[in-house]
């Protein structure tokens, strides 16, 4: 069966165009009270570091808002399409308007346009970043995200054609390979969920992998401690630590009940050293010799 897909030329710029087009023909900026203002449902963004957002604040505070936020009109007010940041930021530094451009754009426009400002002009967190392109992937290629997610892996298996092309123009524009995102960041997704949300809390990438490459029981402790400050060589020598193999020591007393069985070891005793040996055998424990003569 044949994947319907929206009628549109291959290729990002394409894709684009729609959108770049509605954005052209609508009103220039204006301000909107922040109250009037709510967030994107698209929005590829889930975490926000605060003190970034402070620091955004400050420069707020100082300079005001140098980029006004793009908005689409909705029921009950306007939703933010890119810009969700600058609005929190806003918010803060206790400004009541913040500059605005107001575009009519449908619900596949707006996600187009938040997703790229987003994965081009902001630091996503690696999961808030795979989510995205996944995103923009499905938009593309005119189907849902686990759809787009399955269509990835098998595009890495046959021959150039039509969808290689789309998302090799696609990821040009965001500085990366399409196998690449494929191949590499793209099972972020399948690691554990405790993984998965320190690194939507800032866990970088790096020490997130040296985590779930343990073994399920350790990765609890090797998570506690990368989120305590471990360096990734610190992770790396603790899991060395915890995952060698044990070297069982001998036990002495199975070894010294193999030389006093030995008739050529005792034979190579000195008398006085045998002397020495009757004498502290005859210390022993009762119960060792009962067992001993029995």
């Amino acid at each position: 069966m044949t994947r319907k897909r929206p009628a549109m030329p291959a290729g990002l710029d394409a894709m684009l165009g729609a959108t770049a087009q509605a954005m052209q023909t609508t009103t220039a900026a204006r301000s909107l009270p922040v109250q009037a203002l709510k967030p994107g449902s698209q929005q590829p963004r889930r975490t926000f570091d605060q003190p970034a957002l402070e620091a955004l604040a400050e420069s707020i505070r100082s300079e005001g808002i140098l980029q006004p936020l793009l908005v689409r009109p909705v029921p009950g007010g306007h939703e933010i399409v890119a810009g969700e940041r600058r609005w929190r930021a806003a918010q803060l530094a206790g400004l009541l308007e913040v500059p605005v451009l107001i575009r009519q754009l449908d619900d596949r426009q707006a996600l187009t346009a938040g997703l790229m400002e987003n994965l081009q002009r902001q630091d996503l967190n690696v999961i808030d970043e795979v989510d995205a392109k996944l995103s923009l992937v499905a938009v593309t290629l005119g189907t849902d995200r686990e759809a787009a997610r399955a269509r990835l892996m098998q595009l890495l298996r046959e021959k150039p054609g039509e969808d290689h092309a789309i998302l090799e123009t696609l990821f040009q524009s965001l500085g990366e390979s399409w196998t690449a995102f494929a191949k590499n960041k793209l099972r972020v997704l399948n690691w554990p969920a405790p993984v998965v949300d320190a690194l939507r809390q800032g866990l970088p990438r790096t020490l997130a992998s040296v985590i779930v490459s343990a073994p399920e029981v350790h990765q609890k402790t090797l998570l506690r401690l990368a989120l305590n400050g471990a360096t990734r060589e610190q992770l790396q020598a603790e899991l060395s630590r915890v995952t060698s193999p044990k070297v069982s020591q001998p036990d002495p007393a199975n070894a010294l009940g193999r030389k006093l069985s030995d008739r050529r070891f005792l034979a190579s005793l000195t008398p006085d050293t045998r002397r020495a040996l009757d004498r502290w055998l005859a210390r022993m424990p009762a119960d060792v010799r009962a067992a001993l003569e029995n």
